[in-house]
């Protein structure tokens, strides 16, 4: 078997395309797409799901309540969750949630409203406290792009795993030296991720988790990260086996 026969036949034993990382507006105010924008984007690249990784950030909440709060971070999901059923694109809940000790941003696959709202309260706690008393057990704390400018790596004792591969096309994520820091580490889930915002850049759809079957919820999508049964989409062709 050549390396294109390898090729085709893991692409058929993994068909399905899932955005591990993408934002909408308003609830991302560095987004420039709506959650409807969003699901055409991705439903035209014949994507299967996405995570709808918002960003959380204490600063984007202020004179809002918990409540509020919640409700303001969950309605672009609840749209975008909603249009995604209508044509075919499943939608999970995922949060990119930053402590305000430093500008480190923590991707969470296996969220829910209760997780949403236990968020709120933990922006102070900073990494290392909430990591020693927050039990998360059905999901996953997963250092989004380490080694970006404004970003330092945390202590890996303190992660799930980390996002190897990110794609935003206007910062230098170090692929080579995460995927280093990650087999080094042995942190056995590494993801990757567009992390889409900008429209007009050929930003969108740049990456894919590839998996045997689509996950019907987030918490069955942590499952199939954990069991490590996945493959890594680059540019609509180039398959990586993390």
């Amino acid at each position: 078997m050549n390396a294109n026969e390898i090729k085709e036949t893991l692409a058929r034993e993994y068909p399905i395309r899932i955005e591990l990382h993408a934002h909408s507006k308003p609830v991302s105010p560095c987004s420039e797409v709506e959650p409807k924008e969003l699901i055409d984007t991705y439903k035209a690249h014949n994507y299967d799901a996405l995570v709808l990784t918002n960003h959380y950030i204490k600063n984007l909440f202020r004179g809002l309540t918990k409540e509020e709060a919640v409700e303001y971070y969950l309605n672009d999901f609840k749209k975008a969750y909603e249009y995604g059923e209508s044509v075919g694109l499943k939608v999970y809940l995922g949060v990119e949630y930053r402590f305000a000790e430093n500008t480190n941003d923590y991707l969470i696959y296996g969220a829910d409203k209760e997780l949403v709202t236990m968020l709120f309260d933990c922006f102070d706690m900073g990494v290392e406290r909430f990591r020693k008393e927050i039990p998360l057990p059905d999901s996953l704390f997963i250092q989004a792009h380490p080694l970006r400018a404004n970003c330092e790596l945390c202590n890996t004792d303190l992660l799930d795993g980390i996002e190897t591969f990110n794609l935003h096309p206007g910062h230098n994520a170090q692929v080579g030296r995460a995927v280093r820091i990650a087999n080094r580490a042995n942190l056995k889930v590494t993801t990757i991720g567009s992390d889409f915002h900008h429209k007009n850049v050929d930003h969108e759809a740049v990456s894919a988790l590839r998996t045997k079957f689509l996950p019907k919820d987030s918490f069955e999508l942590v499952n199939i990260l954990k069991g490590g049964d996945y493959l890594f989409e680059i540019g609509e062709n180039a398959l990586v086996i993390p």
